[in-house]
């Protein structure tokens, strides 16, 4: 039982550290997209 406990909550928070990377990511790609269109105007 305690290795079963052990992995799901390996998973989780593999999961959860993708997701964070991920949404990080994104926010990144939006700022220099932004900062493109700023320059142009």
């Amino acid at each position: 039982m305690r290795k079963i406990f052990t992995a799901v909550t390996a998973a989780a928070f593999a999961l959860s550290a993708a997701a964070c990377n991920t949404v990080e990511g994104a926010g990144e790609d939006l700022q220099s997209a932004s900062n493109e269109v700023e320059e142009e105007i």
